[in-house]
Formats: structure tokens, C-alpha cells, sequence
């Protein structure tokens, strides 16, 4: 081939989403561990050299139509392409977050269906690689949600559909495992925590690696709905939810503030409809209307899928982006008593390599005897599928 094989436009570096590991000096990505070198990018077709990089190549000035990632992003596969699987899909890509994204499903026809339906919202995005696959798709995926499993049959326990769904992790996550080993793995599935946990029994990947949607949704359930009582946008609003992704969990009131400002401070800072805050009844109701909110939506259209998606994204972001910012994801409780073997949804710092820490919240008296219940509930419900 004639002509000078150039570069990818743009730096690589720590702070962006350029997700291959090299020898000594070279640039970091999500997952930790040691990456492979970089093939040598004068070997091949321009269209290998070009997913090499994984990047828009240029020969002569002239772009290459074989190559449609024109940035440095990672990979991303969805196992289950169902409402949720789909729907995230679907946002990392409108969210310009992923460079290419690999659907893989039991019901090889749906992921497909649903990869030709998001390629052509390309149109309205940043170019990328959108397409249906076999767990061999996966391999130098840096990032794998997790988002398949059984629905709830009419009269089954919540207990059966856990052994389900554990049984059909047993299958997926080796898989994944073996063709992505320094992928990041985000459980969606529910029950999430024990899910979780599954995940990192049958991956054996570091703990940091292996990480659930948690609580994140329903912390964003819990500010949206202060924010409308309040009046104040629910960015502006650190209030978390904390536990087990499920009847038991538990807001953190001792530690919300607005603005910085502790909630029962709210009034006297010129907010007055925080003054109804002060109702230990009115807080409860508040955190029944996020414990049957799913409920409520099941209810009306049958599934939720917009909002998870959305909090998924939110969490691939953080790790993209290499943000050091704070989710509640279910992982390992590290620092919190009788919950330190278990995944549950606790505060943890994210970055490109997956959990960086835990954050430990100081809890109020009530709110430790709350969460010790909640971590008792997981206990006995993944001692009884043999995770514990």
C-alpha cells in the first residue's frame, strides 16, 4: 500500500476513553490489569489497522469508508438484548459514550432486529459499531452489562425466580468471562445484589470489576421526587438510598443536603416546603413512593426500562470518563459491618478501572439497624442459592 500510515487524530490519554493497555509508559483503561501491546499499526488492511486503534485513520488525507469510529472509545457488549439490554444500548449510543457496541441474545433475531434499529439513529450521533453477536463478539470488550435473565411467572415465590436467574448466570458469566477476562462486568438483572455477587463467584474477576446497578436508581428516584416537593433541580439535591435494591432499603436522611445545606436547615435558608421534611411519617411515605415506584409503573405499561437504562448509562459514564464520581452500585460493602461478604447498594467512587473504593457513611442509629436488616435479607436470600 502506498502513502504514509498515519496516526489517529486526536491525543490518547488517561483522562479519555482510549481503552488499550501498552507496555511501560503507555495509557490506562477500565478493567486494571495489565493490557496487551498494541499491534503494529502498519500490519494489515487499512480497515484491521484502523479497528486497532479503534479510531478514524487517515491515508492521505482521504478517510477510509470501511471505518466508522472516528474516536477513542471503548468497546461495550449487552448480554440480553431485552427491554432494559435494548434500551441501554440505545442511550450509551445517543450518549456518544461507546465505539462499538455487541448485542448478544438468546433470540439471535430480537439482538439483530435491535441493532439495525439503533445503526440507524447513527445518523444523529457519533459514528460507531452497532451489531448483533455470539459471546465470541465479546472478546476485547472493556465493558459487559449484564442484563438478561427470567421474568416472574404467575405464582412464583421471589425465591425460584432467584435460582433462575442464578442458574442462568451460572452460563452467561463464564462465558463472558472467558472471552472478555479484563472487562469491567455491570449487572442489571434483578435481584441486582445477589446477582451481583453471583457475578463475582462465577467470573472470579477482581472485586472491583464486578459491580450492579444497586441503589443508583432509586437515589435518582428519591432526588427527582425532592426536587418537586422542593422546588430545586434534583442535581442539586445529594440525598442516597442505600441497601438492598428491593422492600428493605433505606434512605440516608442524617446525610441529605441541598445545596450543601442539611435538609432540616432547608427553611431557615429560605426553602419553607422543607418544612414538611421535619415528619419522620412524611419521610417514610417518601421512601414507600421509591420502594413501589417499579411497582407502579409494572402496573400501568408492564416493565421499566427508560430510567434503568438511563442509570446504567450514568455508571458506564462514570467509568469512561474516569470520573473518581460517587454511585450507589452494588458491590462488596467493604467497612460496613455484617454486610462486608455481601454486594449491596452502598456509595463507591468510580473510575476507569471500576471500583475504586467504598465511600463509608456515618449512619444515624436508626439508619445502621435499617441497613444491618436490609443486609440480613441478602444474607439469607444468597445463602439459600449456595452463595454464601
Amino acid at each position: 500500500m502506498d502513502g504514509p500510515f498515519l496516526p489517529p487524530r486526536g491525543r490518547i490519554g488517561p483522562g479519555q476513553a482510549a481503552f488499550r493497555r501498552q507496555e511501560p509508559g503507555g495509557v490506562n483503561g477500565p478493567g486494571g490489569g495489565r493490557w496487551d501491546p498494541v499491534p503494529n499499526p502498519r500490519a494489515g488492511s487499512l480497515a484491521a489497522r484502523a479497528r486497532v486503534w479503534g479510531t478514524l485513520w487517515r491515508v492521505k488525507g482521504r478517510r477510509s469508508p470501511d471505518v466508522l469510529a472516528e474516536w477513542e472509545g471503548p468497546k461495550i457488549g449487552v448480554v440480553g438484548s431485552g427491554l432494559v439490554g435494548s434500551t441501554f444500548a440505545y442511550t450509551v449510543i445517543i450518549q456518544r459514550l461507546a465505539r462499538e457496541v455487541v448485542l448478544v441474545d438468546i433470540n439471535r433475531d430480537k439482538a439483530e432486529g435491535d441493532a439495525m434499529d439503533i445503526r440507524h439513529a447513527l445518523a444523529f450521533a457519533r459514528p460507531a459499531l452497532v451489531h448483533a453477536g455470539t459471546y465470541d463478539d465479546l472478546e476485547g470488550a472493556d465493558l459487559v452489562v449484564l442484563a438478561a435473565g427470567a421474568s416472574q411467572r404467575p405464582g412464583e415465590t421471589r425465591l425460584d425466580l432467584l435460582k433462575r436467574n442464578v442458574e442462568i448466570f451460572h452460563q452467561i458469566v463464564p462465558e463472558v468471562a472467558r472471552v472478555a477476562p479484563r472487562a469491567i462486568l455491570l449487572v442489571a438483572t434483578n435481584p441486582v445484589d445477589i446477582l451481583t455477587l453471583a457475578t463475582q463467584r462465577f467470573s472470579q474477576f477482581p472485586s472491583q470489576r464486578v459491580l450492579g446497578s444497586g441503589t443508583v436508581l432509586d437515589t435518582a428516584r428519591l432526588r427527582v421526587r425532592l426536587g418537586q416537593i422542593l422546588h430545586v433541580d434534583p442535581r442539586s439535591i445529594h440525598a442516597s438510598i442505600i441497601g438492598e435494591h428491593g422492600d428493605s432499603e433505606l434512605a440516608v436522611w442524617s446525610r441529605a443536603t441541598v445545596g450543601g445545606i442539611p435538609l432540616d436547615q432547608l427553611a431557615e435558608a429560605g426553602i419553607p416546603e422543607a418544612r414538611q421534611l421535619a415528619d419522620a411519617a412524611f419521610r417514610e411515605a417518601l421512601v414507600n413512593d421509591v420502594r413501589r415506584a417499579a411497582y407502579e409503573i409494572i402496573q400501568r405499561k408492564g416493565a421499566t426500562y427508560y430510567a434503568i437504562a438511563a442509570a446504567l448509562a450514568r455508571i458506564v459514564e462514570a467509568v469512561v470518563h474516569d470520573e473518581g464520581s460517587v454511585h450507589t452500585i452494588s458491590t462488596l460493602a467493604t467497612g460496613y459491618p455484617d454486610a462486608e461478604d455481601l454486594c449491596i447498594g452502598v456509595p463507591a467512587i468510580l473510575d476507569r478501572g471500576g471500583v475504586r473504593r467504598v465511600v463509608v457513611l456515618p449512619l444515624a442509629p436508626d439508619e445502621e439497624r435499617a441497613f444491618r436488616r436490609s443486609a440480613q435479607i441478602l444474607r439469607e436470600a444468597a445463602a439459600e442459592v449456595g452463595l454464601l
